[in-house]
């Protein structure tokens, strides 16, 4: 059996695959090159489109062009042929073909040999149609490449996991693709100047690391043959960012790739894209203002207003100060309850039970308290809210709260529902980072895959001395999500698939 992508001889090919070979081969034979090295091209169709706005009616410019784009539309008639041409990012602009500009040959082949999906040069005159549509009016064409493969058909759309598995097929057919992709760029250079901004440095850390840490994630693990030597992926930059502020590089940042070997969902992608920051001198509410000036700006960017408007077009706002509320008060209220940071264990397994939940015997009492948060809570905060006052117990690198116990100076950021954002004021005393990061090895010995190791280079850098700091993680790939309501799948570019299957 052979699928579309595997190895086949011309006589298993579908028809339209089979004739687009056919195709090529005679282009071959008459001597027609169908991937030329280079086409005439003059201009892109977004400057001419730029250049000749509010032409009028059956105007001939007299301006000689050469255009390139893909043919998304043809229509051959005796005489007179149309097709729209369309480059990369979604300008469109008709091209027509008369006998009398370009020859009989020409356009016996034009009518021949191009299909939907082809890339072509056109050479000729910018005018606009007797209906008003700006065309380039073709003294002679050239093929710049030929498409072997049909395009979609308009009335089938593409699965999402189509689109996924075949994103340069949706780059070409979905305008909101392309403009997932465009938008990203613009999101990157916002978040580099709103940091830049306020006198953070950009730095660069590894991916490749001797023991994973500065999050509770089940890390990718992989070899070295050079080193003769385990690695894994990094599952977060922290502590290599934290070393650069104890050497003096006080407000840093890094827009860095994460790899987390767990479940993937609507909000979570094993390889995914993410800024971390810290600040010396700062702490969990300054570093708040950084990260809601970074979304904002990032909004404003991408849609001039902090009012932005989703793929299905509900409109969200993520302007003004954000709404705060209490961890242990949104669970309270979800448990009708009284529930603080020492609430023992047996009574929060009691309330989880009459919830419905499925409790796993290895979390810790915080681990617990947070899943029966996201149970009764999460759903509901849709507008953007800081869920501030984590337990201790959960945040092994977080300051433990000024005034309450068992609680640590952490926020998450909701928006719509998803967890966008996280930040800290970060523990800086080594002793009690040591006495943090044993527990948690002995946590991973007891089975818990995401507990931490003890990093005893990153524990000398604080003995140093670590200066009082706030710090902040964003996906950046959710932020993508909070401007435009799109999935993750559809926010990253090429998100990990499985292979097909035959």
């Amino acid at each position: 059996m052979t699928t579309e992508n595997s190895p086949a001889t011309e006589d298993d090919l579908p028809e339209q695959l089979r004739i687009r070979r056919e195709k090529r081969a005679s282009l071959l034979e008459r001597g027609i090159e169908p991937y030329p090295v280079a086409v005439p091209r003059t201009n892109s169709l977004k400057e001419i489109r730029e250049k000749y706005t509010g032409l009028e009616i059956d105007i001939a410019t007299g301006d000689i062009e050469s255009l390139t784009g893909r043919i998304i539309f043809k229509r051959d008639t005796g005489k007179l042929c149309f097709a729209t041409l369309r480059e990369g990012d979604g300008t469109e602009l008709q091209a027509m073909l008369s006998l009398d500009k370009v020859g009989q040959e020409l356009l016996d082949s034009w009518k021949s040999d191009i299909d939907l999906g082809d890339l072509v040069s056109v050479t000729g005159e910018i005018i606009t149609s007797k209906r008003g549509e700006l065309s380039i009016l073709a003294n002679s064409w050239a093929l710049a490449s030929k498409s072997l493969r049909p395009l979609p058909n308009d009335h089938k759309p593409m699965s999402e996991e189509t689109r996924v598995r075949m994103r340069y097929v949706d780059l070409i057919v979905r305008p909101e693709a392309r403009s997932a992709a465009r938008m990203r760029p613009t999101v990157m250079r916002s978040l580099r100047e709103t940091f830049d901004d306020e006198s953070f440095i950009e730095v660069e850390t590894p991916m490749l690391q001797v023991m994973h840490g500065g999050a509770a994630a089940r890390p990718f693990k992989t070899f070295s043959n050079a080193y003769d030597m385990d690695l894994y992926m990094r599952i977060a930059p922290e502590l290599f960012l934290k070393r650069c502020v104890v050497g003096g590089i006080e407000r840093v940042f890094e827009i860095n790739r994460n790899f987390r070997n767990e479940g993937a969902d609507s909000s979570h992608s094993p390889e995914f894209a993410m800024v971390e920051s810290y600040m010396a001198y700062g702490d969990w509410r300054s570093i708040a203002n950084v990260t809601r000036s970074l979304i904002q700006n990032a909004a404003m960017a991408v849609s001039g207003s902090h009012v932005v408007t989703h793929h299905n077009g509900r409109e969200a706002n993520l302007g003004g100060t954000w709404k705060e509320i209490s961890l242990y008060d949104a669970i309270s209220e979800g448990v009708g309850e009284e529930v603080t940071a020492l609430t023992s264990i047996d009574t929060l397994k009691k309330y989880a039970t009459k919830l419905g939940m499925k409790i796993d015997p290895k979390w810790v009492t915080g681990k617990l308290a947070e899943e029966i948060f996201e149970h009764v809570a999460q759903d509901k905060l849709i507008e953007p809210t800081f869920v501030m006052g984590y337990p201790v117990d959960t945040s092994p690198l977080v300051r433990a709260h000024r005034d309450i116990p068992g609680v640590a100076e952490k926020w998450d950021l909701y928006i719509d529902g998803f967890e966008l954002a996280t930040g800290y004021s970060e523990l800086i005393d080594p002793v009690i980072q040591r006495d943090r990061l044993i527990e948690q090895a002995q946590l991973g010995a007891k089975g818990d895959l995401e507990a931490m190791q003890v990093d005893e280079d990153f524990l000398r850098a604080m003995e140093f001395g670590m200066p009082p700091m706030g710090g902040m993680g964003m996906g950046v790939d959710r932020l993508l999500m909070a401007l435009t309501g799109l999935g993750i799948r559809e926010t990253i570019l090429f998100p990990l698939v499985k292979p097909e299957t035959e």
